[in-house]
């Protein structure tokens, strides 16, 4: 029998934020999207929702990116992926090259990762699984918000207080950053950047609550809630200091609860290698964990 007090505990709580579903970023192109999210990065265009051209819904793991084509918008900072086949990628992406040519496109190997810039700019981590990243094999294992010196600590006691949300800092690159629990093997990262910030351009993030109702009203006492969306939902923008209310960082939440019907929805996610002349039966669909 093991001892009592021979494991942290703590390592296994998730706190508040049940998971990060997607993140939402506005494109002016569904055709270069698509060259550079499914025929580059080999992710999956949602089969059975929002299958129109002003919107696509990218399929990663059990996340998503939600992609409305009514403009651009860029994130402050990146997004990380675990690629399933990562080994792959760089043969992807270099086809792309062509399709792509004259846009923001590029993408370059790093230690242990490759990095990525969609056409628009916008920059994306790619990694491949493993013990870093827990369980994932396919999915957004975090995202790295860029914010102003002196912001993560405020940023940090935000979540933790108002949110609920197990929180520390720590160093991203050598940088002060605070380290949020968005869910089992997901966070996200606000990193001290000095320098000008970029203004903010209304993209947004998705996570699910499971306490629904208490940061509601947290949020509610102190003005901070945007939209009442449905009974399922609701958003906000403002990350304050919760000591004295000042503004510290901008990123629009769309929170959702646990009985929101998209919860946990399946999601379809494709083997990028199938191809008709070299076609395996049964390797359609891509195994995520």
């Amino acid at each position: 029998m093991t001892k009592t007090g021979a494991y942290d505990r703590t390592k296994e709580d998730v706190g508040n934020i049940a998971s990060l579903e997607h993140v939402n970023l506005l494109v002016p192109d569904q055709a270069l999207a698509t060259s550079f999210y499914v025929s580059g990065l080999g992710l999956t265009r949602d089969p059975y929702l929002m299958t129109g051209t002003d919107l696509m819904w990218i399929n990663i793991g059990r996340e998503q990116l939600h992609l409305p084509t009514r403009g651009t918008q860029v994130l402050r900072g990146h997004t990380a992926l675990v690629i399933n086949d990562f080994d792959r990628l760089v043969g992807r992406l270099e086809n792309q090259r062509k399709p792509l040519k004259g846009t923001k496109f590029n993408f370059k190997r790093e230690r242990g990762r490759i990095d990525a810039t969609c056409p628009w700019g916008n920059q994306f981590r790619c990694f491949p699984a493993g013990k870093r990243f827990g369980k994932m094999q396919h999915g957004i294992p975090y995202i790295c918000f860029d914010v102003p010196k002196g912001a993560a600590d405020p940023i940090k006691r935000f979540y933790a207080e108002i949110i609920g949300a197990p929180a520390r800092i720590g160093t991203l690159e050598g940088a002060p950053a605070a380290h949020v629990c968005a869910g089992p093997d997901q966070e996200l990262i606000f990193r001290e950047k000095p320098g000008r910030q970029a203004k903010f351009d209304g993209h947004h993030i998705q996570v699910y609550f499971a306490d629904f109702s208490g940061p509601y009203q947290r949020l509610l006492e102190r003005g901070l809630i945007t939209m009442e969306t449905d009974q399922h939902e609701y958003r906000f923008v403002e990350i304050v200091d919760p000591e004295n209310g000042k503004p510290v960082f901008q990123i629009e939440h769309e929170v959702r609860s646990l009985h929101h019907p998209l919860y946990r929805r399946p999601l379809v996610n494709r083997n990028p290698e199938q191809r008709n002349m070299t076609y395996q039966p049964g390797a359609d669909t891509l195994r995520v964990g």
